[in-house]
């Protein structure tokens, strides 16, 4: 099923790669949304694995490293949020 749904993955990619390209944004930050994302799916997917099988301290973990993570990933765009705003003010 989840090869299934990667062929209907790649025409949002490409549509978030025409989106960047008509209003000049760095693909550098549509390369780490849709990692972010991945990441997301990746940890959810792992989280109900684990609380199927009654692992649920092993989910809880899986469930913070998958924040953190993403956390991480999203450094580069919360810096270019902040200097944008930083140009704006005064």
């Amino acid at each position: 099923m989840f090869f299934m749904m990667l062929t209907k993955f790649t025409v949002v990619i490409q549509a978030m790669q025409e989106i960047a390209l008509k209003a000049n944004i760095d693909y550098t930050y549509i390369n780490i949304v849709l990692k972010i994302i991945a990441i997301s799916y990746i940890a959810s997917f792992g989280i109900e694995i684990c609380k199927d099988i009654g692992q649920s301290s092993l989910a809880s973990k899986i469930e913070f490293a998958g924040k953190v993570l993403i956390l991480i990933m999203a450094i580069p765009i919360i810096m270019a949020v902040m200097e944008m705003v930083l140009k704006l003010l005064p």
